[in-house]
């Protein structure tokens, strides 16, 4: 599995208007813990479906595109964050330690 860096408004329009599920990773650079929560993360991502859309967020580089995402979906801005949203909704929102590649690959399949 593969990151796609989020980058520009319209692609976070794209993940509000696609089918499926989408997760967003929002990480800031500056943060030991939010570096950890990655590495974790991508340590047990093949646990995923692999049709998951996989975003990658550098809140520091793209702090209006950090700010867009919790406008959009509702959540309040935590770094580090993931986001699984499904057809546009966010079904999921954890971060920190709470961030588990296992706990989206549950709700997933559910």
């Amino acid at each position: 599995m593969n990151w796609v860096n989020l980058t520009s408004v319209e692609q976070l329009e794209e993940i509000k208007n696609a089918s499926g599920y989408s997760l967003i990773f929002k990480h800031s650079t500056r943060c030991s813990i939010s570096l950890m929560a990655k590495k974790n993360f991508e340590f047990d991502w093949d646990v995923i479906p692999s049709d998951t859309k996989l975003f990658f967020l550098d809140l520091i580089s793209y702090r209006d595109i950090s700010n867009h995402v919790a406008e959009v979906f509702q959540v309040t801005h935590q770094s580090p964050q993931i986001l699984l949203i499904k057809d546009g909704e966010c079904i999921l929102e954890a971060s920190h330690s709470d961030i588990s590649a296992e706990e989206v690959a549950e709700v997933i399949a559910a």
